[in-house]
């Protein structure tokens, strides 16, 4: 298996409430929800970087899709890295997600490896790190 990702997908409980988290919010670009025409199809792609999608899906339709149960949501199952270049950049986007409805759960602050970084809930749950790391230059 080469080490490529394509589809990031996160399991939510009200697909149009983080819809309008993401793309009214953040500002992600999408065409809105698709496939409701199909029983456990609907869901919400936003386009990213380097071919990379989003994707909101229903926990419901992702466990059924799965041929799992559903389990009760888990913060720290996985944490969402979002590198930009400047501290500056940080505080913007920890903003912006407040505004958007995000719980702060950790204000940006600086960091043991000199950099600097806070953490953010989607409306989900879904946990969200903006890192700025002065060894890495992000190119947009």
């Amino acid at each position: 298996m080469k080490p490529r990702i394509s589809v990031l997908t996160l399991g939510v409980d009200d697909l149009n409430r983080s819809l309008k988290f993401y793309r009214d919010g953040l500002g992600f670009k999408t065409e809105g929800i698709i496939g409701e025409e199909f029983e456990y199809g609907a869901v919400a792609f936003f386009d990213l970087q380097n071919n990379l999608k989003l994707a909101l899906w229903p926990r419901k339709s992702l466990a059924h899709d799965a041929g799992i149960s559903e389990t009760p949501a888990s913060v720290t199952e996985i944490s969402i890295g979002h590198n930009v270049n400047s501290k500056e950049e940080v505080d913007e986007i920890m903003t912006q997600a407040k505004n958007a409805g995000a719980k702060i759960i950790k204000a940006a602050h600086k960091t043991f490896y000199g950099g600097y970084a806070g953490y953010f809930q989607d409306p989900d749950g879904h946990l969200w790190e903006v890192v700025y790391n002065p060894a890495w230059k992000i190119e947009e």
